[in-house]
């Protein structure tokens, strides 16, 4: 049976949420909040019942803070998934699933490390450099749930090892994090494209095979 899931919005006033019209609302008797967290619980409590999903908009990312719900529905789905996860078979299927995982994981970031030395593109008298600077930016990017642009899928591999380059080097070579830079539209993401053509300007000695000064800021973190 379908149920209905509401989209609604945090409030200022505890115990109420704001439609997506800005009408503010009162959940019904008898509902509680569950915050988000736990995936396998929250999913238990949906197909129970209506529930009203609270979202807030992050950029342009969309983030659930948790779901209204009947309160008996919550604890049932709760007492559910312990009982699951208590199992010996749970815990089997558990540690094959995390063996699969890491096997996986450990697969993409030496694919990941790769198409970053590709991007690099280095002089062969610089191919230590290369896998110094390759390895630094994978050991960044890579962990799981690190939220950096080498976790997402929406871009190619060689798109995001070329865009963790980037933001390593704007963060490791560049005054960017000490930056005042005003509160204008579109003035931040000008000046991290300033950055990143300087940045690239920097890997440009290195792809030719130039004598880097010891004034380089790149060779000034390598060392």
């Amino acid at each position: 049976m379908a149920h209905s899931h509401r989209i609604v919005q945090p409030s200022r006033v505890a115990g109420t949420v704001l439609s997506t019209s800005g009408e503010q609302l009162s959940p019904p008797g008898g509902w509680d909040f569950l915050p988000a967290g736990d995936a396998a619980v929250t999913r238990s409590v949906k197909s129970k019942g209506a529930t009203w999903v609270v979202q807030v908009k992050m950029g342009r990312r969309v983030i659930s803070k948790g779901i209204w719900a009947d309160k008996t529905h919550i604890l049932a789905s709760q007492q559910e998934v312990a009982a699951r996860r208590a199992s010996p078979e749970y815990a089997r299927k558990r540690k094959t699933d995390l063996a699969r995982r890491e096997v996986k994981h450990l697969a993409y970031v030496d694919t990941f490390h790769d198409e970053v030395v590709g991007f690099l593109g280095f002089h062969p008298r610089y191919q230590q450099e290369a896998h110094i600077l390759a390895q630094r930016v994978t050991d960044h990017a890579t962990p799981v749930g690190s939220g950096t642009v080498a976790r997402t899928e929406r871009i190619p591999v060689a798109q995001r090892a070329e865009a963790a380059v980037i933001a390593w080097m704007r963060h490791q070579t560049t005054a960017y994090d000490s930056m005042t830079i005003p509160r204008v539209k579109g003035r931040r993401r000008e000046v991290r494209r300033h950055l990143a053509a300087k940045s690239i300007e920097v890997l440009r000695a290195y792809r030719q095979g130039d004598e880097v000064s010891q004034s380089c800021p790149l060779q000034k973190v390598l060392n």
